[in-house]
């Protein structure tokens, strides 16, 4: 890690670090309460610059005051709503995007870390009976809990309820059903953060069956 004074956006070459105690998946919502001056400052010029920033899972420290260590694979955050209740409080709703990789970091005086990243795209799928097998099976399942959590929303309007599963919803995409259980699944952290970092949806849809399994879901 390297030490830098410069601002965050002085060189778009370095993407702006959030990390935090939570594994953000593509195309998954993340609801944000931004409040520590580095972050309101990071997420504002980000707004400004229609620029994502990037979510990363903690592996050592805490979200609040010096800066963590990060995993090496994180997802960018896209801002698509964002309010301001109160001076200094920024609550935004993100929406996960490319996986990345991260190459080399550097920390600005005020602790906010950045990267220069690699994006990460998942492999071409060869299908094969046990991938059909395992997307039949979770996505059969997905879809009842879609449709119950739309029933809630439904009773629920002005409530604050933010459903997990905005549109397009893509029920045949392995990729896409496999990250939609991976965010709900009660795995730990760092299981969360491997599937994160399989590169194979083709692997990663297996290894959800399998954790689906495991807990009595399937």
């Amino acid at each position: 890690m390297k030490p830098n004074s410069e601002s965050v956006m002085s060189d778009t070459t370095w993407l702006p670090l959030f990390p935090l105690k939570t594994v953000l998946f593509p195309d998954g919502v993340l609801p944000l309460r931004v409040f520590e001056t580095r972050y309101v400052d990071m997420v504002r010029t980000c707004m400004k610059t229609e620029t994502p920033f990037g979510v990363v899972a903690i592996r050592s420290g805490t979200e609040v005051g010096m800066s963590a260590e990060p995993y090496l694979v994180g997802t960018h955050a896209h801002i698509v709503e964002w309010d301001m209740p109160e001076l200094g409080v920024l609550l935004l709703q993100t929406r996960g995007g490319t996986r990345f990789r991260i190459l080399e970091t550097r920390l600005q005086n005020n602790q906010l870390l950045e990267a220069r990243t690699d994006p990460l795209h998942s492999d071409e799928i060869l299908p094969t009976v046990q991938t059909d097998h395992a997307l039949a099976v979770c996505s059969r399942v997905l879809r009842v809990v879609m449709e119950e959590l739309a029933e809630r929303a439904g009773t629920e309007t002005g409530s604050g309820f933010v459903n997990p599963f905005p549109e397009p919803h893509q029920l045949d995409h392995a990729g896409w059903v496999a990250n939609r259980w991976s965010e709900m699944l009660p795995i730990s952290h760092d299981q969360k953060q491997s599937l994160l970092e399989i590169s194979d949806d083709a692997e990663r849809i297996v290894q959800v069956e399998a954790y689906l399994r495991q807990n009595g879901v399937l």
